[in-house]
């Protein structure tokens, strides 16, 4: 594996109030599936207490960019004390959960993705041209992360803010 550039450095994003944890993960695989990322997801946990559901998620989709570079995103997602609650809204009732939601974003540039260039001579030569020549590209790839990741942080937050329901305990 080459060098890995942090673009995104544990981005934190926090939530308590209803919520639907289905359509947000739905929301997340849809994005990455339209922009043509490839899906992985590394750990999926769940565990039942008697203050709730309790969800651990890892996902981490990357995107092979060219031949040298690959795009890496990382989200933790926890979801804490989840509890299914039915709130009645314009005469239907809808099943929701009551909880709390933290996701962690981080993202990354990988450069020599295939680890060809390990050999000393020719990892100097690859960092000198990554440098003076190429820096553009990692910077173009770079962008690419933040955008995703700002597409995605803003895709829940307004799908969090636009289902607002009354609930009282």
């Amino acid at each position: 594996m080459g060098e890995s550039y942090l673009v995104v450095d544990n981005l934190k994003f926090a939530y308590e109030g209803l919520f639907n944890p289905e359509e947000i993960y739905s929301i997340i695989t849809s994005l990455f599936y339209e922009r043509g990322w490839i899906w992985y997801e590394k750990m999926n946990q769940e565990e039942v207490t008697p203050s709730g559901r309790q969800i651990r998620m890892i996902l981490k989709p990357f995107l092979l960019a060219t031949k040298y570079y690959q795009l890496g995103v990382q989200m933790r997602i926890h979801l804490i004390n989840l509890k299914e609650v039915e709130v009645e809204r314009d005469g239907k009732i809808l099943r929701l959960h009551h909880g709390v939601l933290r996701i962690t974003y981080s993202g990354e540039v990988i450069s020599d993705r295939k680890g060809l260039w390990k050999k000393p001579l020719f990892w100097f030569l690859s960092i000198v041209f990554e440098k003076y020549f190429f820096s553009d590209r990692k910077e173009k790839y770079s962008v690419k992360v933040k955008e995703t990741i700002d597409d995605l942080s803003t895709a829940i937050k307004n799908y969090l803010n636009t289902c607002k329901y009354t609930y009282n305990h």
